[in-house]
């Protein structure tokens, strides 16, 4: 992504801190998994939307007004040694330069530097208890300040929360962020045809989990978004199976909740087929009605419309299924009321999606669902699920876990599907797993 969109957010977050005040965020630190061997790093959702900086051991501060640079960016001196043993990273002339910070210094010199840029300052924006020793630090920070009141200094008296302005922000998705979740869309549908393609009897789920996994690599994108759910059978009942270790069987449904990360920004896309390429009728029936629902529930994707919409029409149309098929008996309505439906679909129809997979963002305000507007992007996903144990439906029915998901973009004129490269029909899944 370009310097100028990062340029460009700060640029709208100072705006909204005012002068007078400051801000400040800390990068994502390097975990360790075991003794000297870390995990790989993933920086802060937060820290990146607004300096597009990819290191730890950093802390980006923004001061409106101030008349040496607004942007300062603390991090690693260059060290050459450490280069040479772990990569290249940016120092202190690539803060500027490279990433645009209008002034930079040591990370190890900040308890010498940042107190004197608090002092005198309203308000202090930050991820409030989000980071604990940055809690202390900053509190540390404002008392050592307020011990030289007699100088005539005086120390921020408000702390505010930096997500609520950040979170908002990240909650509408620019033309450039909008090129990344396409592409990560585009990557992962490939990924989920070539898993259809490949699967069938026999193997088992980690196998077809390589199958995703080569996609993403081939093609350039190596973080998944999250860890992939291959569930074979009975475990696609497991809303977050993720072991996929079992062998799949002939005559069983496969479901595939997996996406991939394209510079920070998530796909997420859940589909279910046959492991054989053919549905059986209870299969068919099941899998036909998840797939209505999934369609009135993107008939509420549109501006204007509440949040809560698309989840009501979702719930609507698959306890009236279930009725017909026989798993839940009653008037609908009741049913509904009664939340006798979540026995078989206990979750939401969906969630923001960008940086993060769940990603951030007010679903209400002031206690009444969320107006969807342009920009936004969300997750369209009905299931069902009936347990092998359950002993109150026909046995046909039982083990049966079926999910859809799509990647969903608020349009002005309605919405786009992110996603729709992967088949989803019955028959366009069963012509593609039997041509393969």
């Amino acid at each position: 992504m370009k310097q100028s969109e990062f340029k460009k957010r700060r640029a709208s977050l100072m705006k909204q801190i005012g002068k007078g005040n400051i801000a400040i965020i800390a990068s994502a630190p390097q975990r360790t998994r075991n003794r000297d061997v870390h995990y790989p790093f993933r920086q802060d959702s937060d820290f990146y939307y607004l300096t597009g900086f990819n290191e730890a051991e950093s802390m980006a501060v923004f001061i409106p007004g101030r008349e040496q640079g607004e942007y300062i960016l603390f991090c690693r001196e260059f060290d050459e040694k450490k280069a040479q043993w772990e990569g290249a990273h940016a120092g202190l002339e690539g803060a500027t330069k490279h990433y645009e910070a209008d002034d930079s210094f040591p990370i190890d010199d900040l308890d010498d530097i940042l107190p004197g840029m608090l002092e005198n300052k309203s308000k202090v924006f930050y991820p409030m208890g989000k980071d604990s020793d940055l809690d202390h630090k900053l509190l540390e920070w404002i008392n050592h300040i307020r011990k030289q009141s007699r100088t005539g200094v005086t120390a921020p008296g408000e702390l505010v929360s930096l997500e609520h302005i950040v979170h908002e922000m990240r909650l509408f998705k620019s033309a450039e962020e909008l090129k990344l979740m396409r592409r990560a869309g585009e990557v992962s549908a490939k990924a989920h045809i070539r898993a259809m393609q490949a699967c069938k009897p026999g193997l088992y789920e980690y196998q077809i989990e390589a199958e995703l996994l080569h996609e993403f690599i081939q093609d350039g994108l190596r973080a998944v978004a999250y860890p992939s759910i291959v569930a074979g059978g009975k475990n696609a009942c497991t809303l977050h199976y993720v072991e996929n270790k079992d062998k799949l069987n002939k005559g069983d449904l496969l479901l595939i909740d997996a996406g991939v990360e394209c510079d920070h920004y998530a796909a997420d896309i859940t589909r279910t087929f046959p492991v054989s390429g053919k549905f059986s009728e209870p299969q068919r029936l099941l899998y036909q009605l998840v797939l209505d629902a999934q369609a009135a529930a993107l008939a509420e994707i549109k501006p204007g419309n509440p949040w809560n919409n698309a989840h009501d029409a979702s719930v609507e149309t698959l306890t009236k299924g279930l009725i017909e098929l026989g798993l839940l008996k009653g008037k609908p309505k009741k049913l509904i009321k009664d939340e006798k439906y979540k026995q078989f679909y206990m979750h939401r129809i969906g969630h923001w999606l960008g940086m993060d997979v769940h990603d951030v963002g007010d679903y209400k305000i002031k206690d009444e669902w969320r107006l969807l507007e342009p920009g936004m992007v969300l997750t369209v996903e009905p299931g069902l699920y009936v347990p092998a144990y359950c002993e109150t439906v026909d046995k046909q029915w039982r083990g049966i876990g079926i999910r859809i998901e799509d990647d969903v973009l608020v349009t002005k004129d309605g919405h786009e599907i992110l996603t729709g490269g992967v088949p989803k029909s019955i028959a366009a899944i069963e012509a593609l797993m039997q041509s393969s």
